[in-house]
């Protein structure tokens, strides 16, 4: 009989898992309020980035809304969704990585070619700006991972499709926790740089600016596979050291 080893859960699993439940036994509320980041990490006694983390996993399942300079909501959603394995939110391991890195092809690749289509100078200059962002935190693992999330959501957006737009957020959502775990592998690999991956994200800009659709849909294909690579890479040297 073969089984699976046990992983520990980590911190921030925890604490999603105790918000979860409140929100699954109503003692959280469509509308409600969760406390500040920093309250939370005190009643918890845990640090900030967990209960972030924890946040940023149940933003995934789309069970809360994080609204800038307003707090954390929770969303009003349908009962199935508290069906929704937590786990799923919490990509750990290879087969599940190169699963959702297959979803994250088949959507964005087509988004890109979308937002060729439809962009407006609008979306190009939020699109624009994120890139300024981006190469002004380079080397800055936590913030460079936000700001990659918001160029590929800019990009739905652009493709002026909001059932479109939903989807693409739903699914990188659930990258976010993997990406956060795996960006850096990427900056310090050898053959790549955090200028190498500024630059793709370019080109992904560029090909959507002149509307050249299939060199969109190329330029994403290429970024995306690229970002497989290297999380493959690392799966394979943690599968050999363990």
């Amino acid at each position: 009989m073969e089984l699976k080893k046990i992983k520990p859960k980590k911190i921030y699993e925890e604490v999603a898992e105790i918000l979860y439940e409140k929100i699954r036994a109503g003692e959280l509320k469509p509308g409600d309020r969760l406390d500040s980041v920093e309250q939370l990490a005190e009643q918890l006694q845990v640090s900030r980035s967990a209960i972030r983390e924890a946040l940023s996993a149940l933003k995934a399942m789309g069970l809360i809304e994080i609204k800038q300079g307003s707090g954390t909501f929770v969303k009003s959603i349908q009962a199935n969704q508290l069906d929704f394995p937590l786990s799923t939110a919490m990509l750990t391991n290879k087969q599940d990585v190169s699963h959702l890195l297959e979803i994250r092809k088949i959507i964005e690749v087509g988004a890109a070619a979308s937002a060729a289509m439809h962009r407006t100078e609008e979306n190009l200059q939020a699109m624009m700006q994120i890139l300024d962002e981006m190469k002004r935190v380079q080397g800055d693992g936590e913030l460079g991972e936000k700001v990659d999330f918001q160029f590929h959501s800019a990009i739905s957006t652009a493709s002026q499709n909001p059932l479109l737009a939903t989807l693409l957020d739903q699914v990188s959502g659930l990258m976010i926790e993997t990406m956060r775990e795996t960006r850096r592998l990427w900056l310090f690999s050898k053959k790549t740089t955090s200028e190498k991956l500024y630059d793709e994200h370019m080109q992904i800009f560029l090909a959507i600016k002149h509307q050249n659709e299939e060199l969109a849909k190329q330029t994403m294909a290429s970024h995306l596979s690229n970002v497989e690579k290297v999380l493959m890479q690392y799966f394979e040297r943690t599968e050999s050291i363990n």
